[in-house]
């Protein structure tokens, strides 16, 4: 018990949080108290007013200052009371038991205060302002205690408590007393008004509270017109010294008789308890240490409060303890003193703006060194983030510190790294360190961290330093080339990128539009990823030309190969100068797109195209160009004699269309079996099949003649119903289209004076004379409105197609 703190101790789980803190009223109440005994004390929100052993009182201010001092008597001040206004004090010594003033005893005419001894006297002043006395009770031994609030008085005595209405001038209730074994001097009962119809009665080791109520008018008769309930009655296991309220829990002052059973023998206990319908539950329970409790007894003790906040008076003969509610910074004391960090600082930031002695900003570092002193020196790495926020000298130092430890790799992912920032210093000396052990961490930071943050020429110096002694580290590498990025130094970053074959290279080239550094290094992109290198080149043939991308890659004929062919593909008519070189390309890289190559160019040189073609015996190209070039009688016999392919040269023939090729065709076929039966099966719909059957050998077995020869009649027979059917519809569609002709033309037509037309007039019938030709007998006429001459008669012969 230091600097007026009072020990106090939980009995039960000492993780719970107490609800209560206690201090203990000094000053000049420590002086009185040493040569004289508290015996009352009474509470007002301006001052408290305190009666001794000796007879006196004294009026302090809230933190036991002597305001004023009065000799009253030279025995015990028995009570003291107050009125609202704290401007009139009744005081009543031993000889007079108790006093309690009216509570508007400053405002009311009448000026009435009970007292009691054996009896319960009210006094009021008359109209002639002289003081009128009245007998409320009497008979029930002495009254050793009394209440009033509005216009209710309670009062106690040896049989109960008694409950008077001051304006009904009627007694309502008698609460009796329930252990009357108990000697009512050594366990007086405590009474307390939670409010003006609220009544809390104490008495031994039992608690009832007593609701004052309106009788229903109808059932009054001569009963009183209030009545009280008792809401809630149990009993407690030590012995009651005083009551007060909490919003709807009290605070119960208990004496503890000395037992073996308990720790704390004779040590008051302060209780929170929740009052229920049958019974009470315990919220919170501390025992006090006062001065001199082990000669105190339940009587010493007395329990007052303050209405207007939560403050509670413990008072012994030698000791005055105050009881206040927890404030925010208690709960962040006791979360502290639990090493409870984190509810702590959480606890500081919800209620920042209420609390007086802590800092959040404090609690947070003292959350970090907790953890660090743990060990856990990631968490503490993290909560630097939101404990050090903007305050670089604070990071600074734990920055240092976790150097100090040897864990600057824990706090390098947390450090500030956006507006605010720390000196360059600093991320180089994390840099640094990470270089020595951690090449994968390093390179991280490198990546996440801006290259503003540090001397980014300081780093490139170190890593440089580090290849020396690994120079084919490919992580190493890589960090160097990123960080020849950050300094702008692309060139350095892309020869990097190519040693490696890097992925990023071509993104590199993209952003940084470094077009001009890559023309002397076409051959390292193509080998990295050709299609990848092929399609940005031609997406930038602006900035690297086609003649410039040859020149490159003239003597790697495969790349030169996939280049031109990617140019070719997207426009025929790029590149055409290298198309004659694009000839030998395909037939050396890439044979099967030659012959789509040569359909499709039309600035490849056929002669340079065929020698090739020739040389590499590449017949179908080698056919394909002497057609272009007209020798189709060479290709044909190239077909035949080279691919022996009856239907590839039946199709040659066909696309040609030239009657000296399928004579040749024929001539060739004439004597072997398996071409004439090709030939018959497809010849009939382009030469008369009768030539070809005639020059058959008589006696030469040809495989499936006799199919081949109902195919040539089916063939024919189908030619010719398609013939009738085309002259039918051909006919029928001339006939229409005449005769629609026919009828638009005998329509009149609306002219103007200086209009000339031409009017035929047919004068018979249209004559059939053969085939498509029809004979038609007709006039013509100029305009009758001009001065033109009409021409006569005439006819003429019309020959009609579709």
């Amino acid at each position: 018990m230091k600097n007026g703190c009072v020990l106090f101790v939980q009995e039960e789980d000492t993780e719970e949080e107490p609800k209560l803190k206690y201090e203990r009223l000094t000053n000049g109440v420590t002086e009185i108290l040493q040569k004289d005994a508290a015996s009352c004390m009474t509470v007002h929100d301006k001052f408290l007013a305190l009666g001794t052993h000796f007879g006196k009182v004294y009026l302090l201010d809230i933190q036991g200052n002597v305001t004023q001092k009065f000799e009253i008597s030279s025995v015990k001040i028995n009570q003291i009371s107050l009125d609202e206004s704290g401007d009139h004090v009744g005081i009543c010594s031993e000889d007079g038991k108790v006093v309690a003033l009216h509570p508007q005893f400053s405002k009311s005419n009448n000026k009435q205060f009970v007292t009691g001894g054996n009896k319960l006297l009210l006094y009021e002043r008359n109209w002639l302002n002289r003081w009128k006395t009245s007998v409320l009770h009497e008979g029930e031994g002495n009254i050793t205690n009394v209440k009033w609030t509005a216009n209710l008085i309670a009062w106690a005595n040896n049989v109960g408590v008694k409950i008077y209405d001051i304006c009904s001038k009627q007694r309502i209730t008698n609460v009796l007393r329930d252990n009357a074994s108990l000697r009512p001097d050594m366990y007086p009962c405590s009474l307390c008004w939670k409010d003006n119809t609220t009544l809390i009665i104490g008495w031994g080791s039992s608690v009832k509270i007593c609701v004052v109520k309106e009788r229903d008018p109808t059932q009054m008769r001569d009963l009183p017109s209030r009545y009280v309930e008792i809401v809630s009655a149990f009993e407690t296991e030590f012995f009651i010294s005083g009551l007060a309220p909490l919003a709807d829990q009290l605070v119960t002052l208990y004496y503890v008789k000395e037992n073996s059973e308990h720790v704390f023998r004779t040590r008051p206990r302060l209780d929170i308890i929740q009052p229920l319908a049958e019974g009470c539950e315990e919220i919170s329970s501390d025992a006090l240490t006062v001065r001199n409790f082990q000669e105190n007894q339940c009587r010493d003790y007395r329990l007052e409060h303050s209405e207007g906040e939560s403050l509670f008076y413990i008072v012994s003969p030698k000791d005055i303890v105050v009881a206040k509610e927890r404030d925010q910074d208690d709960h962040i004391d006791w979360l502290l003193e639990k090493k409870k960090y984190e509810e702590a600082l959480m606890a500081a930031e919800i209620s920042f703006k209420n609390i007086k002695r802590h800092d959040v900003q404090k609690i947070g570092m003292a959350f970090i060194n907790h953890l660090v002193e743990r060990g856990d020196y990631d968490a503490a790495a993290r909560k630097c983030q939101k404990v050090l926020g903007k305050n670089m000298d604070l990071w600074e130092n734990e920055v240092y510190r976790f150097k100090t430890i040897g864990q600057l790799k824990a706090i390098s992912q947390y450090l500030p790294r956006g507006d605010l920032r720390l000196r360059p210093a600093i991320y180089e000396m994390i840099l640094h360190e990470f270089l020595k052990t951690d090449y994968e961490g390093f390179a991280t930071l490198i990546r996440e961290w801006p290259g503003e943050l540090y001397n980014n020429m300081a780093i490139v110096q170190a890593v440089n330093e580090h290849l020396k002694k690994d120079p084919t580290n490919s992580m190493l590498l890589t960090t160097l080339a990123e960080l020849y990025t950050y300094d702008q130094r692309y060139d350095r970053a892309l020869e990097i990128y190519l040693k490696l074959r890097h992925k990023d290279v071509y993104q590199l080239i993209h952003k940084h539009n470094l077009f001009s550094s890559i023309k002397d290094k076409i051959v390292l992109l193509m080998d990295f990823d050709k299609e990848k290198a092929v399609d940005m080149l031609l997406d930038n043939e602006d900035k690297i030309s086609m003649d410039k991308v040859v020149e490159e890659l003239k003597d790697r004929s495969e790349l030169l190969h996939v280049y031109l062919h990617k140019l070719f593909k997207r426009d025929h008519h790029k590149g055409q100068k290298y198309h004659e070189r694009q000839i030998s390309l395909y037939a050396e890289f890439d044979r099967p797109n030659l012959l789509p190559f040569l359909r499709e160019s039309m600035h490849c040189p056929l002669e340079k195209a065929l020698e090739i073609c020739q040389q590499r015996h590449f017949v179908e190209e080698t056919v394909f160009l002497l057609s272009r070039m007209g020798n189709c009688r060479r290709a044909l016999q190239m077909i035949m004699e080279e691919l022996a392919d009856v239907d590839k040269a039946i199709e040659f023939a066909k696309e040609q269309d030239d009657r000296e090729l399928w004579e040749d065709l024929i001539s060739y076929s004439i004597d072997k079996p398996p071409f004439i039966t090709g030939l018959l099966n497809n010849i009939g719909t382009h030469v008369d099949p009768i030539l070809l059957i005639h020059r058959i050998k008589e006696g030469m077995e040809i495989p499936n003649l006799r199919d081949s020869l109902v195919k040539i009649l089916q063939d024919y027979n189908l030619q010719i119903l398609l013939r009738e059917g085309c002259k039918k519809i051909l006919v029928a569609d001339s006939l229409s289209l005449l005769q629609r002709m026919h009828r638009t033309q005998k329509r009149g037509v609306r002219v103007d004076g200086k209009q000339m037309f031409c009017l035929p007039v047919i004068l018979d019938k249209i004559t059939q004379i053969s085939g498509n030709v029809y004979f038609l007998y007709y006039e013509c006429f100029y305009c009758n409105i001009c001065s033109a001459k009409r021409r006569g008669p005439g006819s003429g012969i019309l020959e009609m197609k579709k």
